[in-house]
């Protein structure tokens, strides 16, 4: 099998290589008895998934370049939060590629558990989904407890009709923005509504 070596280090990791990962995933790879197609290879913080090296990893997983991604430790591989991490290595294995974690032997889905692992992440993946969801209604809730407006602004239905009946007189749309001190933009768009949008 040929593998694909990932190594990273943070901007934060002052006086840090990945030389020192790099020579434990080298001999881990041998020991296991694959050939290593390529080292990808960055520093920066793993919190983005546009890391240089990171992207050419999955171009090349996608053309099939090599069979494993071998990396030292999840956090390592990714910082990006648990759906995003996971999604990573979801990609991975769609594009027919295996994954495998150096200091975290139970992420490997190189064996005969490769079917289960997925579907924990899968699981996990979703679950986690769910809570963000669950975080992004609750916060919302506070935010209308507290007098803030969520999501779009709600129609002035009387300023609607005021905008019309005006509009209907023959008076131009500054006119009417002057008139009822609203924007020439909102006026445009009130004029637009039908009666069925008004709701």
């Amino acid at each position: 099998m040929k593998a694909a070596i990932y190594a990273r280090v943070s901007t934060r990791d002052k006086g840090q290589d990945n030389e020192n990962q790099l020579r434990e995933l080298r001999a881990f790879a041998d020991r296991k008895g694959y050939s290593i197609y390529k080292e990808y290879t960055d520093q920066e913080s793993g919190g983005k998934a546009d890391r240089p090296e990171f992207k050419q990893l999955f171009l090349d997983a996608h053309q099939r370049r090599f069979d494993v991604v071998i990396f030292w430790a999840l956090d390592r591989f990714s910082r990006e939060g648990v759906v995003e991490t996971l999604n990573h290595l979801q990609k991975l294995s769609a594009a027919g590629v295996q994954f495998l974690s150096f200091t975290e032997q139970y992420l490997d889905s190189t064996g005969v558990f490769k079917d289960a692992i997925i579907g924990i992440l899968a699981t996990v993946a979703k679950q986690e989904r769910v809570r963000q969801g669950e975080r992004s209604k609750a916060g919302q809730h506070r935010a209308r407890e507290k007098g803030k407006l969520i999501g779009r602004p709600t129609v002035d239905i009387e300023k609607v009709v005021d905008v019309k009946r005006l509009k209907a007189t023959g008076m131009s749309d500054r006119a009417v923005s002057r008139e009822l001190c609203l924007s020439p933009s909102t006026v445009a768009k009130y004029l637009a509504l039908t009666p069925s949008s008004n709701q």
